[in-house]
């Protein structure tokens, strides 16, 4: 239990965080570029100016899945720490 709960601690933050680095640095980019990038379509828009939209605004679903799968983790990683120590 202690392992399901420390892989599931840590995989989801894991991934959460590898898609919004990998979002992040086409934004960046587009800016670098000179452009504006359109967070509804994910493309980088020369001509027209976007507002900034926040990843959880845009991915809600995606961000609090891995929240509650880490939230299990957490929960995991104690019981099977209590389970150990009686």
């Amino acid at each position: 239990m202690l392992r399901l709960g420390l892989l599931l601690l840590i995989l989801p933050g894991v991934v959460l965080m590898a898609v919004f680095w990998a979002e992040l640095s086409d934004v960046n980019a587009c800016l670098s570029a000179g452009g504006s990038f359109n967070y509804g379509a994910a493309v980088c828009d020369m001509n027209n100016s976007h507002s900034f939209v926040p990843f959880a605004a845009r991915h809600p679903l995606f961000v609090n899945l891995t929240m509650l799968a880490s939230a299990a983790g957490f929960f995991c990683c104690l019981f099977g720490l209590y389970v150990r120590g009686r």
